[in-house]
């Protein structure tokens, strides 16, 4: 595993043999430069605003990222979330042949979830790949991640019972849905890597009721008024910091209590009191981090940093 995260793919190339197969993640900046990199299989996970800082417009942003298909040919897959409308549009030049993954959108050849299974589908015959209750990850959003690791491995010729296994042993990524404590009944869960609004807004929906979102950093574009709605049925209040701070106060007026903090020591500390009792602090930024911060993942440790002196 590498590129956009861990080493990047020029470090691999020493290891790499014919039988070595890379799982690379390609970021929209990488991506805008590209002249021959072809992969076997290109997965397309979702699309929304985000890097409005560096991309002149939403359609060039879009542009970099299909690029992913742009040497692609018959031979290779492309696997499609059948679930988001921009990532099809997206994927509708692409010559690579089509694996859709759907979590809701009904699905007659691809991945699919049924009876409790992510399952293979087509005309003739449905494969249990991996059960549902194998997948130990907060938030439903990250199924379709789930079904899209299975979707490569099933074309890559993973077994199910692989899959699963490894499934199973999976307790998330750092920064990304991450359960760091539990203080008092109170719950913390750090998912700094949520850097813009839809991957916060994700992440919002994942909780039901009690919760406090810690909201903010360097804006990079997008509508932060898409989480009035969601946070006025779950939230008791929201935390703001950073640059974003008084956008997201302007953007959530109104809707819910919006309170700003100085540092993230001090929104850890507020948002454990208005979360108390049996609430979720929830750190989901919708922001970058390099107002405060040295990356996404140096914001989630002093997170952590501040949860484990609350404890």
């Amino acid at each position: 595993m590498g590129g956009n995260i861990g080493s990047p793919l020029s470090a691999q190339v020493a290891e790499s043999t014919p039988d070595t197969v890379h799982v690379v993640e390609a970021s929209s900046f990488q991506l805008e430069q590209v002249e021959t990199f072809h992969p076997w299989i290109s997965v397309l996970l979702n699309f929304s605003p985000d890097h409005l800082d560096r991309h002149p417009s939403v359609e060039a942003y879009g542009a970099a990222k299909a690029r992913v298909f742009e040497n692609q040919t018959a031979d290779d897959w492309a696997v499609i979330n059948a679930d988001d409308p921009a990532v099809l549009e997206l994927a509708r030049k692409g010559r690579a042949r089509t694996r859709l993954f759907g979590r809701r959108t009904p699905i007659e050849r691809g991945t699919a979830v049924e009876d409790g299974w992510i399952v293979d589908k087509s005309p003739d015959v449905t494969v249990r790949l991996v059960p549902l209750d194998a997948i130990h990850l907060l938030g439903p959003h990250l199924v379709s991640d789930v079904m899209a690791a299975a979707t490569v491995g099933m074309i890559a010729g993973a077994a199910p019972a692989a899959m699963t296994a490894a499934v199973e042993s999976f307790r998330g990524l750092e920064h990304a849905m991450e359960l760091v404590a539990e203080i008092d009944g109170v719950r913390f869960v750090n998912d700094s890597k949520a850097t813009n609004v839809e991957a916060a807004l994700r992440s919002i929906e994942s909780f039901e009721a009690g919760l406090v979102p810690i909201v903010g950093g360097r804006f990079k574009g997008g509508d932060l008024r898409l989480l009035r709605e969601p946070l006025k049925s779950r939230a008791r209040a929201v935390v703001a910091i950073g640059e974003a701070s008084p956008l997201v106060r302007d953007a959530l007026s109104g809707a819910i209590d919006v309170y700003e903090a100085s540092s993230l020591e001090d929104a850890v500390k507020r948002a454990f009191a208005l979360a108390r009792p049996s609430g979720v602090v929830l750190l989901a930024p919708a922001c970058s981090s390099f107002d405060m911060f040295r990356d996404y993942a140096d914001r989630g440790r002093r997170f952590k940093e501040n949860v484990r002196k609350l404890a």
